[in-house]
């Protein structure tokens, strides 16, 4: 952004880290600080205006609080010193001094009719940006009137953002003719939703070295579907399950798509496997298919069904539970707790987050201490477990056709879960529920950000 403002407004652009004024050696820490004010008003001067950028502030803006004298050059020093520079920029230049005293004392001997005008300093125009991601650590002299007195909050690019990152990036690296498509740029921009540029331009570098291990020249679609999944879960690892193992977590896997698919209004079946990825044996993967930043109560607690989808999926096929409904209980916990105390979604309209601020980040610890909003989050999980028993019964072909998919093919992508579902439903005579249904824009690559709009439900 500073760069940028340097060449709209057409003056110069002086870029410094903030770890570069730092030395071993006494004062020149301060010393370098004051070279630095010194070439800006140097070019501010010569050029009518400059820009300088200190990368990385926190570096020398730390907050003095609590320092002893014996850091004083280290940390005190040195904030005292860059206050000193950013109040210095109307110092006229040495030779401009020179000039005045010399003036001064020829008027000390000239009546005040016949005394010499000092010629007026040209006002240096000076722009000093520091960025840093702990602003909270800097001085708060720093952040007085007159100093850096203006905050700018850059935030995580928005679905219309990722698109024009994405179309940037895309000049740069070979692709198919097919990742020309507005739809399929619409798509990608759509599942990357928490993604930063730098995270799309590596999503990128991944897709093309997927293609290269295929023995192609330019990435493809599909190579950014293996890309996303690689980027968010880990690379697949392969393992020898037992039978009985293998038939548990495609059930189990099938029961939370099926629920899923029945009710996820808006959400999209990205992924289905029975993959080992990282710490989970097996994974269903869906999100929302629009950019949401809020969510009702009957969303949220649609979340909840389809956490609880495999275990029942288990009790129903196979008369028990396995062990692999462990995180599937705590999303399923979390989530009932946010809802009871801090969203107002139970008995009560007291929100717990609201009580002892330092720690009121830990709502789900103060619910389950609470024996009323316990017995609240208690009866909201027997209940979403009770509607996901009668759906899965409705609908046990749909998860046995699914269930029969996996144990066949170990990965279902995309279109491929709605296909098996489609399939399974007409051979039952069944009408599909459209509000279920993914998006026509197709197979995506998967997205399982970390917040309660994007799931990934693990075995």
């Amino acid at each position: 952004m500073a760069k940028a403002m340097a060449k709209e407004a057409g003056v110069p652009y002086l870029f410094v880290s903030a770890s570069a004024f730092q030395s071993m050696f006494y004062g020149q820490t301060n010393r370098k600080i004051r070279s630095y004010f010194r070439a800006l008003r140097k070019y501010a001067l010569r050029e009518g205006g400059a820009i300088g950028f200190i990368e990385e502030i926190d570096a020398i803006g730390t907050s003095r609080s609590g320092m002893g004298s014996g850091r004083s050059e280290g940390i005190s020093g040195v904030v005292n010193e860059l206050l000193i520079q950013l109040q210095s920029f109307d110092t006229p230049p040495f030779w401009a001094r020179v000039r005045g005293r010399f003036v001064d004392m020829v008027n000390s001997w000239l009546p005040y009719s016949r005394q010499l005008r000092k010629k007026a300093t040209a006002t240096a125009n000076i722009l000093v940006i520091g960025a840093t991601n702990r602003a909270s650590d800097l001085d708060p002299a720093l952040l007085r009137p007159g100093r850096f007195d203006r905050t700018i909050y850059f935030d995580l690019p928005s679905r219309s953002g990722r698109r024009d990152i994405i179309d940037y990036y895309l000049t740069k690296k070979a692709h198919e003719p097919e990742i020309d498509d507005p739809d399929r740029r619409d798509t990608l921009a759509a599942l990357t939703a928490g993604y930063t540029p730098v995270m799309l331009e590596h999503l990128f570098d991944e897709a093309l070295v997927w293609a290269l291990r295929r023995g192609a020249q330019r990435l493809s679609w599909v190579d950014l579907q293996k890309a996303k999944m690689t980027e968010e879960i880990g690379l697949a690892q392969p393992v020898e399950y037992t039978e009985a193992e293998r038939r548990t977590i495609a059930t189990h896997e099938s029961g939370h798509a099926t629920v899923a698919w029945l009710v996820g209004t808006g959400r999209k079946l990205e992924v289905l496997s029975i993959v080992k990825r990282r710490q989970a044996l097996g994974l269903l993967a869906h999100s929302d298919s629009e950019e949401r930043f809020t969510q009702t109560r009957s969303e949220l607690e649609a979340l909840i069904d389809i956490s609880l989808g495999g275990l029942v999926a288990e009790e129903i096929f196979f008369g028990e539970t396995s062990s692999g409904v462990a995180s599937d209980l705590q999303a399923a916990t979390n989530a009932a707790c946010q809802m009871v105390g801090a969203f107002g979604m139970g008995d009560s309209l007291v929100a717990l987050s609201a009580v002892d601020a330092p720690t009121a980040g830990n709502v789900v610890a103060r619910v389950l201490s609470s024996d009323r909003e316990r017995d609240q989050v208690e009866r909201m999980l027997n209940d979403a477990k009770a509607r996901v028993h009668a759906m899965l019964e409705e609908h046990r072909q749909v998860v046995e056709a699914l269930r029969d998919a996996l144990l066949e093919r170990n990965e279902l992508v995309g279109a491929e879960i709605l296909e098996v579902i489609t399939q399974a439903g007409q051979g039952a005579g069944e009408v599909l529920p459209q509000a279920a249904l993914p998006p026509a824009t197709g197979a995506g690559p998967m997205d399982v950000a970390a917040d309660t709009a994007n799931q990934r439900d693990e075995s």
